[in-house]
């Protein structure tokens, strides 16, 4: 069995002697984490006021305003990856581990990618506004879980791959150490999905973007609430033709994802390139100013090493699960019998979704209807299959060039951040101008709208896939003098295929999710439309229809998981099995 190791095994260090003494880098330390604590204080000290309060203040275009704004933007993305994560290794860990819930929870999340925010929005709203009633708090909650669905999704499909394609040599050394299920989590899964999940995490920030302007204006009935944030500012000067607003909006994106790039992500990449898997000496790191400052500083390191000691201990535990998870070892449950008794178990329960969601909708929609729903849904579908490919064609090669340079991947790091965070619906109104003043078919020059912001997923896995290719397979394609299409096709596209799928499988599923606002797209007074399902649940979500806001999730869900289980599930298989690095 070769010998694998993460880059970080074989890095030591000694300890400098001058570390007992305070340094500069300890004061900026130290005013970095209590300048956070004092805005994350600033910006949720509204979030207890009763409602009737915040309504009396409506959404100013001043841009003196802007700051306070997209702190409380800021506050809800932060909120959301955090849940997101939790999320992600809690779900993502259960799907790759046990085959009876991949069974189910792969369904699931092709299915929860699929329904819209509006969707989620339309019924959850209510729940999180009874958890306090007449606070704040419980719109900012609902807005805060609209963003999570728009950025978990991806996020859990990453660490999903990761862990299908962990390498059987890695998995035997874990056994060979007789890591119980805790540990091997802590110290072998986690950090060998890190550089791809990192990757994933500034996707879905950014991603969160596009949905902002939705999950910050929370409609109850007849009545709509308006969040101080961005994505209402946004929102607000689009209604009103502001340009100069629309503008500042974008300078304050633009500000912010500079911000939170070198204080959070940047030294988010550089520390998970120490997970990178090699079998020899790698390119050399990618660097962050600020994780080298907070290593320099000696004094607010020993302060917070108690933290770091107490998150490695509780890693080290040797705790076993009470109970075995099924189609694991029990032989019990890894019969033959069992397996169809859960088969049919899950046909059940589906079977009695499918009739409830059926009984509902026939309360106001005929069969004819239903039938029309399907036609334009395979619209959409075509759109998305079209677009889907051609942002391939383009981004795939972009992204391997990207991924293979480390010092173009950090240079580039906030630019494709910036685009990915840009909310497309910015750029709504300027299509709506040109397709009208050109006299363009609303139908065909509408649908690049839907790729606008779910293109990048295939762009930053694609960069994760060949950021983290080991080194010695591209020694070995270079002793073997592989050139030109024999390295593309043998070497570099076999190797980012699994971390492509991922990100073609979301992308696609964030299409779908984007048709409800791009096949609808208004300037002023102006409206176009595209034939297509998106339209028909954005039309029937403003006219609180319910009954037809089901009927057409529900038939978005299946065409999203016919597609992905006609074409994206068996090449994410044949990666998880031909294409993993042993």
């Amino acid at each position: 069995m070769s010998v694998m190791f993460f880059q970080s095994a074989a890095v030591t260090t000694t300890r400098d002697p001058r570390r007992s003494f305070v340094t500069p880098f300890d004061l900026f330390a130290f005013l970095l984490v209590f300048g956070m604590f004092a805005l994350f204080t600033q910006g949720t000290q509204q979030t207890l006021i009763p409602i009737s309060e915040m309504e009396q203040a409506p959404i100013s275009l001043s841009p003196w305003d802007l700051p306070e704004y997209a702190l409380r933007t800021t506050l809800r993305m932060l909120a959301a990856i955090v849940a997101s994560l939790v999320f992600t290794f809690i779900y993502g860990a259960l799907a790759a581990k046990s085959r009876r819930a991949e069974m189910v929870l792969i369904p699931v999340l092709d299915i929860l990618q699929s329904v819209p925010v509006l969707g989620f929005l339309s019924f959850t709203v209510l729940f999180f506004m009874n958890l306090f009633p007449g606070k704040v708090i419980g719109v900012e909650m609902a807005a805060v879980f609209a963003i999570f669905t728009s950025q978990a999704w991806n996020m859990t499909f990453s660490f999903y791959q990761s862990l299908k394609t962990l390498p059987r040599d890695l998995v035997e050394v874990s056994r060979g150490f007789r890591l119980t299920g805790w540990q091997r989590f802590w110290r072998l899964e986690v950090p060998f999905s890190m550089p791809g999940l990192v990757w994933n995490t500034m996707m879905s920030m950014s991603g969160g973007w596009f949905f902002v302007v939705a999950s910050e204006a929370i409609s109850v009935g007849n009545t709509t609430i308006t969040l101080p944030g961005i994505g209402a500012y946004v929102s607000t000067a689009i209604a009103e033709r502001n340009l100069t607003a629309v503008a500042w909006s974008v300078g304050a994106m633009l500000v912010i994802i500079l911000i939170y790039d070198q204080l959070l992500f940047r030294p988010l990449v550089a520390w998970a390139d120490r997970f990178r898997f090699e079998q020899s000496a790698g390119a050399p790191p990618p660097r962050s100013w600020v994780l080298d400052m907070v290593k320099r500083a000696h004094l607010f390191r020993l302060l917070l090493s108690p933290v770091g000691g107490l998150f490695r201990g509780l890693a080290a535990l040797p705790l076993r699960l009470p109970v075995r998870l099924p189609g694991q070892v029990n032989a019990a449950w890894s019969s033959r019998p069992m397996d169809h008794a859960w088969l049919v178990m899950v046909v059940a329960m589906a079977v009695y979704g499918v009739w409830l969601i059926v009984s509902f909708v026939a309360t106001e929609v005929g069969l004819a209807e239903v039938g029309h729903v399907f036609w334009l849904g395979f619209l959409t579908l075509i759109r998305v299959a079209v677009l889907i490919a051609l942002a391939s064609l383009i981004w795939v090669p972009v992204g391997v060039w990207i991924g293979l340079r480390p010092k173009v991947a950090n240079a580039l790091q906030p630019v494709a951040q910036f685009l990915a965070a840009f909310p497309a619906n910015i750029v709504f109104p300027f299509a709506v101008v040109v397709i009208v003043r050109l006299g363009l078919d609303p139908n065909i020059w509408l649908s690049p709208l839907m790729v606008l912001g779910t293109q990048w997923y295939i762009l930053f896995n694609v960069i994760a896939g060949a950021s983290a290719f080991p080194n010695d397979m591209k020694e070995a394609a270079s002793s073997f003098h592989l050139r030109g299409a024999q390295w593309w096709f043998k070497v570099i596209l076999p190797g980012v295929f699994p971390y492509y799928v991922t990100g073609a499988l979301t992308a696609s599923g964030g299409s779908w999710n984007a048709s409800i606002v791009a096949e609808v797209a208004s300037w002023g007074s102006t409206t176009l439309r595209a034939e297509g399902l998106g339209s028909y649940i954005a039309d029937a979500t403003t006219a609180a229809d319910y009954p037809r806001i089901t009927l057409g999730i529900a038939v978005m869900s299946l065409y999203v998981i016919a597609f992905n289980r006609t074409l994206w599930r068996p090449l994410f298989d044949f990666a998880a099995k031909r294409l993993r690095l042993d």
